[in-house]
């Protein structure tokens, strides 16, 4: 298709003036100097801000606009007009990876609007007090409890309102109740009578592993020497080689189960493998058979493994379950576990009373933020301080105002780890091209 435009032309009659022709402009049908008309080019970045440059040009050819993805690219950057709209009232925070563990940026989202505001390219202090301070019409800020958004939010808008995000409450309540079943470990061991570990009756993967606990404890015993003697985790971290997260931490009461074992498929059938031995089958083939029968659904190797153990030792034993498990089966109804759970979670509640104190206290918690009152907050501070949740509470503690406002107010980051997937998404589509100005261009731009 050919399109002939007729402009008008034009002389000017003063002899000084440097040019002499004049061509009627048509803004509205192409730019001046323009390849492409207007609509074509609003077309072609349309298709580059959906789909980006390899893709996009893909679809134009498909489509009879041919283009390249370098072309696509350029309209999309040229023809960023920011992120039109009122200033942001409520914004939500949070952080994403460029190269996860290496680098990372930061999103802003107007949680109103529902859409993104900035892209930052790091997730420091002062760039994030840079931005804020631009804006001095946020009244809310939500955000997770770690890195430098709250201080900074603290000091560039000092009059907003703080929002913690609550879903990650919720976890890392249930995070601090895993920590302190970990803690308690050596109680749970006694109390379940298996405080003894005889070389000769576990497998050969349990020997491995317990050769590795006694290494893991003879380096950890180097650290808390170390620590000691007053040496800083800096330096403690150069001297032993270890990261700087595992030596806080072993200082921080930590890492101090011998064997963390999951829980095997052949818990369910241990009762019916019990009465089958003392009712004096032997055999693994034939025990794992009658299984089978029963609805077991692992393989012959497993209950092999088992007949073996059980051969060796001459009893079956306690197998202590891990730390998650334990965790689990204290935080659940008993009415809805099975009885042998049933009784096993009651056995660590009678041993180790401070994790029954630290499950009743985690479900406080909870209600709080699913009932959204926070009248009981100062009363929670107060019963936790001190226990096996004492380092939960401090933190909970040094962030009160913005965590009573997650409990109340209606804003959180959800929205915001929304937004971020849909920044994973654009920026592995463009693979290494995806550029902080192009991402803001693709994702910023109505």
């Amino acid at each position: 298709m050919i399109i002939t435009v007729v402009a008008r032309r034009f002389r000017c009659a003063a002899n000084d003036c440097p040019r002499k022709v004049f061509t009627e402009p048509m803004p509205s049908v192409a730019a001046s100097r323009a390849r492409r008309t207007s609509r074509l080019a609003e077309i072609q970045r349309h298709v580059g801000l959906a789909l980006g440059g390899a893709a996009g040009a893909r679809l134009t050819q498909r489509l009879g606009l041919p283009v390249s993805g370098s072309t696509l690219l350029r309209l999309v950057r040229g023809g960023m007009r920011g992120c039109p709209g009122p200033q942001p009232r409520v914004i939500g925070i949070d952080d994403w990876a460029w190269r996860r563990g290496h680098r990372y940026g930061s999103i802003v989202c107007d949680l109103e609007r529902r859409r993104i505001v900035d892209l930052l390219p790091d997730r420091t202090a002062a760039t994030v007090e840079d931005w804020l301070s631009l804006h001095p019409g946020i009244a809310v800020v939500a955000r997770d409890r770690g890195g430098a958004y709250g201080p900074a939010g603290s000091r560039a808008c000092p009059g907003a309102l703080q929002v913690a995000d609550r879903w990650h409450l919720f976890e890392n309540a249930s995070a601090a109740m895993l920590e302190a079943v970990r803690k308690s470990i050596p109680n749970i061991r006694t109390a379940l009578g298996v405080t003894t570990i005889d070389p000769s009756h576990p497998t050969a993967a349990e020997r491995r592993q317990h050769d590795t606990f006694l290494r893991r404890q003879a380096n950890n015993a180097v650290i808390r020497r170390l620590a000691e003697l007053r040496t800083p985790i800096k330096a403690i971290v150069r001297h032993t080689g270890r990261s700087r997260k595992l030596v806080r931490a072993v200082l921080r009461g930590g890492d101090t189960d011998g064997f963390r074992v999951r829980m095997s498929t052949l818990a369910p059938f241990l009762a019916r493998l019990d009465a089958e031995w003392n009712n004096g089958c032997r055999n693994g083939a034939e025990l794992w058979r009658r299984l089978r029968d029963a609805g077991f659904t692992g393989a012959p190797r497993v209950v092999s493994e088992w007949a073996t153990r059980r051969r060796r030792a001459g009893s079956v034993g306690v197998r202590l379950p891990s730390a998650r498990t334990i965790a689990r089966l204290l935080t659940s109804q008993h009415d809805r576990m099975s009885r042998a759970d049933a009784v096993l979670a009651a056995t660590v509640e009678r041993a180790v009373p401070a994790l029954a104190v630290a499950r009743d206290l985690v479900e406080r918690f909870h209600a709080m933020l699913r009932s959204r009152s926070s009248a009981a907050l100062d009363a929670w501070l107060r019963d936790a301080a001190g226990g096996l949740l004492g380092g939960f509470a401090n933190g909970i503690a040094e962030d009160r105002q913005a965590v009573a406002a997650a409990i109340t107010e209606p804003w959180s980051n959800g929205q915001t780890e929304g937004q971020i997937t849909k920044l994973k998404l654009v920026k592995r589509q463009m693979y290494g091209r995806a550029s902080l100005d192009l991402l803001r261009a693709r994702l910023c731009t109505a």
